[in-house]
């Protein structure tokens, strides 16, 4: 496939995991993508769509031949010997029901392993074990361009069903941080420099964006979804920490550019007004300056609403500028969003989207 067709029909995760679920159980989908973009996490995603299914996961960057079968002696009842192959129970096989396999990092394997899979992925079989008819199987890599050891060999392609996943973009990795409670600084970051999560592969000179891995640059830190993840549970725990702690071990989670930037917005955040003294006195808390102050202040909102508090928020919203307000409706009405039918039942949220109806549409005027 040329660049420009994987460029053309790459798909996003949620894509992805709805294209195993629906062949997976015959046919073995490998998930191409960059570090740290959440190929790993569609397992879990898998795991809520097919609840009756037995999760299991298979990190091949650490198995050799024998963690993948062994011999085992047996004999038949007239005494003559024969040998079984016992599996690796990773691999799920001794469960007899139906399993969600992941083989993760499947490019990085030595040859041996990804020939002993091969079988597996496409008659689903493995040693003397067949998985039940109902599993699904899929298996995930990096890009062989980024140059951290991916290799594909063409007969291991064509048995597989070889997709190209797009990188997720800015606002898909806001709407998943905020679903799952990510602090407030790294959402405002982020949705303030969506370069950080720029394909390299538009990059000609690494040091035109020190922030994303390049295989031409010898960072060993650099933003992705995935660190940016961690680097939001690090500064859960800043007020136990100082500054140098702080931003050392987020240099070491995103590198150095990141961290310096991200730090500066950390400083913003614990300027703002805290959410006890909005629920407490809606009407009178403190609206920040700035339009980055309001972003965040928005975003930790949305992370942390609860129904007791609902109210209080209704009253404070109307006090901040149009673009907060519908970037607040427009992050409820999302269908990703896990807390949108319970601000969307609230009275005040009803009364209030009547009269702004036109900010729960991303197109409002």
């Amino acid at each position: 496939m040329t660049n420009q067709a994987n460029r053309l029909y790459a798909l996003d995760l949620e894509q992805s995991t709805t294209l195993i679920g629906r062949i997976g159980h015959n046919r073995t989908v490998l998930l191409q993508g960059d570090i740290g973009n959440g190929k790993s996490s569609t397992i879990h995603t898998l795991a809520e769509m097919f609840p009756t299914h037995t999760p299991c996961y298979f990190d091949c960057t650490t198995k050799d031949l024998g963690d993948i079968t062994i011999p085992n002696s047996a004999k038949l009842d007239d005494d003559t010997g024969y040998v079984t192959y016992l599996t690796n129970e990773e691999l799920g096989a001794h469960h007899n029901k139906p399993i969600i396999l992941m083989i993760d990092e499947f490019g990085k394997a030595n040859t041996a392993v990804k020939n002993a899979l091969l079988r597996l992925m496409l008659e689903r079989k493995i040693g003397s074990y067949s998985l039940h008819p109902d599993s699904i199987v899929y298996a995930t890599t990096n890009k062989g361009s980024e140059g951290v050891g991916d290799l594909l060999q063409a007969h291991q392609c064509n048995r597989i069903c070889l997709v190209q996943v797009r990188k997720s973009s800015p606002q898909t990795v806001i709407e998943y941080g905020v679903n799952n409670g990510w602090d407030a600084s790294v959402l405002g970051w982020l949705k303030d420099n969506d370069n950080v999560l720029q394909p390299f592969e538009d990059v000609k000179d690494p040091e035109e964006n020190p922030y994303i891995f390049h295989p031409r640059a010898q960072r060993t830190a650099f933003v992705t979804p995935r660190s940016l993840e961690a680097a939001s549970d690090i500064l859960k725990e800043r007020e136990h920490l100082d500054d140098i702690t702080l931003t050392a071990a987020l240099i070491g989670t995103i590198g150095d550019r990141g961290a310096t930037d991200l730090m500066s917005f950390v400083k913003l955040a614990d300027q703002l007004p805290t959410l006890q003294s909005i629920k407490d006195d809606p009407k009178n808390a403190k609206v920040p300056d700035s339009a980055s102050a309001i972003c965040l202040v928005v975003y930790r909102t949305l992370a942390n609403i609860d129904r007791d508090w609902i109210n209080a928020w209704m009253d404070y919203l109307p006090r901040l500028d149009t673009e907060a307000q519908g970037l607040f409706a427009q992050g409820v009405v999302h269908p990703k969003y896990s807390k949108g039918a319970m601000v969307m039942q609230n009275k005040k949220f009803t009364d209030w989207a009547r009269v702004n109806n036109y900010m729960l549409s991303a197109d409002k005027k």
